[in-house]
């Protein structure tokens, strides 16, 4: 763990609970986002069992960020009020489900079901990792945290094109989903069995003042549904939500459609293929950590914690936008891959310092919440993107694609710059 984190000012039981909480979070995470890369990784074989269109396997790809999306309105409430030990814990267990039923998919609208499922079963995942790090960090310290839980998405991305082909040419594309589905079903007994809560009136005065709690040992109340609607009154709001859907649907973009992408348009033979897709989200795992870590000095340095945090989203947002370009256009495979894996570190420094925003911007009872609804943002254009990137690909082909990608990107980081300037107050449901 940084210095600054394990630090002798941080008291021991809040360390040793801070180590646990993060190694769950990246084990649970990874896991996530295995469970959404199957059908990537696995496309070209089920769309061949299936008889399905690129246009068909784009709406089964995209039909897990539309539930995602949908269900991120109400978990981010439910999160601050159940709390993140259970919601998380009972959503493992229906993705799990959800994902071992991929494996017994025979139709396109079977499919379509577990897949919409997964997106239901996923939802608590990062709105009850951010309660997790603002119930067990203080304000100053939880970029690199948040850096840490992101950190396991990409790791999740760049495992499954190395994990899951083996698995699938031993067996067969029904086994990847439910080896993946057995994992998550264990990792929910672990988390429900292992996680807690700070019990705010058994804390010392040391952990209390670490914590950044009152004297009474309470932290600031769940958020009710009152609260959570109050949200959508401010523009902070909107920016984050319009800024993390450009970022979101560019990532998406190569998360959904990059093994396809490198077989189809640059031609890769499938073991080549492989590696090249792992290698830009092992950049993108080195992008969530390091942008943890540089996103809190950049607020420390900061007169303004919003300002540093959102600055930090936007120049890594931009920096996706750049790298997108060339990678669209470039005729070596290489250059490309290379530029793709700027695009994916961009892509993930730029979620990690988003989720660490949110934290700073939200009102303390409602940092789920206010993620959640920038999650539902981001994943509006989840959602889109991989139909609308099969849909384009289909007619033209996947240049235009990307460059849409780098378009909408742009947008986004600009919506975080102008929208995104005030922390928002806390709302009184009284």
């Amino acid at each position: 763990m940084p210095n600054h984190l394990a630090s002798a000012t941080i008291p021991p039981r809040i360390r040793r609970s801070q180590a646990i909480s993060l190694v769950l979070l990246v084990v649970c995470g990874v896991i996530n986002y295995l469970d959404r890369a199957t059908l990537a990784v696995a496309n070209e074989y089920i769309r061949a069992d299936l008889g399905l269109s690129l246009g068909e396997m784009g709406v089964l790809l995209s039909a897990f960020s539309w539930s995602y999306a949908l269900c991120q309105l109400p978990v981010g409430a439910l999160v601050d009020k159940v709390g993140p030990r259970w919601l998380l814990g009972s959503g493992l267990v229906v993705w799990s489900l959800a994902q071992a039923a991929g494996g017994l998919a025979s139709t396109f609208g079977w499919f379509l079901l577990v897949r919409i499922a997964l997106g239901i079963g996923e939802a608590p995942q990062f709105p009850a990792a951010a309660r997790v790090v603002t119930n067990w960090f203080p304000a100053r310290s939880r970029g690199t945290p948040t850096g840490i839980f992101n950190s396991a998405s990409p790791l999740g991305v760049a495992l499954a094109p190395l994990c899951l082909p083996p698995l699938i040419a031993a067996t067969s594309w029904h086994w990847a989903f439910f080896v993946t589905g057995a994992l998550g079903i264990v990792a929910a007994v672990v988390w429900i069995g292992v996680y807690r809560d700070p019990v705010h009136a058994e804390l010392t005065a040391a952990e209390r003042e670490y914590l950044e709690v009152d004297a009474a040992g309470k932290a600031a109340p769940a958020a009710g549904f009152a609260a959570w609607r109050a949200l959508f009154r401010y523009r902070s709001t909107w920016g984050m939500m319009l800024g993390f859907f450009g970022s979101v649907y560019l990532n998406w973009v190569f998360l959904t459609w990059l093994p396809g992408y490198l077989r189809t348009e640059r031609h890769m033979d499938l073991a080549y293929a492989g590696i090249a897709a792992s290698i830009p989200f092992l950049c993108g795992f080195a992008g969530a950590l390091v942008a943890g870590w540089a996103s809190d000095r950049v607020a420390r340095a900061s007169t303004s914690k919003v300002a540093g945090r959102r600055n930090a989203v936007v120049v890594a947002t931009l920096g996706m936008v750049a790298f997108t370009i060339p990678a669209a256009l470039a005729e070596s495979n290489v250059v490309a891959v290379a530029c793709i894996s700027m695009v994916i570190f961009l892509a993930n420094a730029s979620s990690a310092c988003a989720w660490s925003l949110a934290t700073v911007v939200a009102p303390p009872s409602g940092v789920g919440s206010l993620g959640a609804l920038q999650n539902f943002g981001g994943f509006l254009g989840g959602a889109l993107a991989p139909l609308l990137t099969g849909y384009i690909a289909q007619t033209w082909s996947f240049v235009p694609a990307l460059l849409t990608g780098a378009a909408i990107a742009f947008l986004g980081a600009m919506s975080y710059l102008f929208l995104v300037v005030r922390p928002i107050p806390e709302h009184d449901e009284t």
